[in-house]
């Protein structure tokens, strides 16, 4: 089924919890909405579920309007956090709950109940357990049993809140790559919404970031790291570091990382530059701009490392390079810049790219250490 959010606005007194929010879905698209507390992320899933309902704006499910529709009329499954199993039944009559409670004339026979609770324990792999409590099981089968719940009214909306916050973090990881699968055998337009950014970037076809009740931007995983829209999600995902810069003349300064003379088609004035670990390379220190302190070093396998560095006080994430020795924690380093995003103060981004035109890169590797960083182009 469509889903199709257009300009929701939702108060709760003076405070605006979503502030003309707008976002659509494709038939059968897994979509997640990220975004850190107080975003509006929740307030968007309960809209969506019918728990609650907006000021204004249109919820439109398979083209129809259910901004005022109860949620007992959504036909949407609701998977929660902490899975809201009632105790006092078993896995089987937990799974069938929602198809019994319908009115007379909407619900199944009681041999349709059972056959479809026997078919969804199948589903989600569990048969075993259909006369057990929930208190006799573990987390991650507690969480399959509420997917199956929600399954059970056949929805055209599946809605997935924070589902696995509950988990340890080896089932966690597992059972989220389950849930994944049984969607795409299911082809269910399906919605997670998440604070964790790893579940959201590995589940979602796309991910669409709240910032103080707005989706400031809608997009894949890779496009979001790779081409953010504002600086707040360049630094909200990923492991971005966020360092100041001035823009004078259409030249780029921020010295604490070695970015002395950077072209950019950016305004004059204050910037942000936002670099990742994998666009920093820490190797031994010389003479020039970009030198730090190494501060701790994770080996990540064939040769390579993370290095956490000091630059004058700022901390900043870097990859060692394989072709030069290990760094020593307490050992001077310098840090050379192979790509970085640069927001101006009043608008605009540029993307810097090292040696895209020719600049000082070495044949196998991206730049050679100690040589200054001047050639830089626009990543389009």
């Amino acid at each position: 089924m469509t889903v199709d959010v257009i300009d929701a606005v939702r108060r709760f007194g003076e405070a605006r919890a979503l502030e003309g929010v707008s976002l659509s879905l494709a038939v059968g698209e897994f979509a997640a909405v990220l975004g850190p507390s107080g975003s509006g992320k929740t307030t968007l899933l309960r809209i969506l579920a019918g728990l609650d309902f907006p000021d204004s704006g249109r919820v439109l499910i398979a083209g129809r309007d259910v901004a005022q529709v109860p949620a007992r009329e959504r036909g949407v499954g609701v998977v929660f956090q902490h899975y809201a199993l009632f105790r006092h039944m078993t896995i089987a009559e937990n799974v069938a709950f929602g198809l019994r409670v319908r009115p007379r004339n909407l619900r199944p026979a009681a041999a349709e109940i059972d056959r479809r609770v026997r078919d969804l324990l199948d589903l989600v792999q569990i048969p075993e357990l259909a006369k057990r409590y929930p208190s006799q099981i573990s987390g991650g089968q507690r969480q399959r049993v509420a997917l199956a719940r929600a399954l059970a009214i056949e929805p055209h909306l599946l809605l997935l809140d924070e589902p696995f916050g509950a988990l340890d973090a080896l089932v966690r990881k597992d059972v989220r790559r389950w849930v994944r699968g049984l969607h795409d055998r299911l082809g269910i337009t399906s919605i997670l919404v998440t604070h964790d950014q790893e579940e959201a970037m590995e589940m979602a076809d796309r991910v669409a970031v709240m910032e103080r009740g707005r989706v400031v931007q809608f997009a894949a995983p890779q496009t979001l790291l790779d081409s953010p829209d504002s600086a707040f999600v360049a630094g909200f995902l990923g492991e971005a570091t966020r360092l100041p810069g001035a823009v004078l003349g259409g030249r780029l300064a921020c010295p604490r990382i070695g970015l002395v003379d950077a072209a950019v088609a950016l305004p004059d004035g204050p910037a942000e530059v936002f670099v990742r670990p994998h666009e920093l390379l820490i190797g031994p220190a010389g003479a020039g701009p970009g030198l730090g302190v190494v501060r701790f070093v994770r080996p990540e396998g064939a040769g390579g490392a993370r290095v956490l560095v000091d630059l004058e006080g700022q901390s900043i994430e870097g990859s060692h390079d394989p072709a030069v020795a290990t760094p020593i924690r307490g050992q001077a380093c310098r840090v050379t810049v192979l790509a970085a995003t640069v927001f101006g103060g009043s608008g605009g981004r540029y993307r810097l790219v090292r040696g895209r035109n020719g600049g000082d890169a070495a044949p196998g590797r991206p730049a050679g250490f100690g040589a200054p960083v001047r050639d830089h182009s626009l990543q389009p």
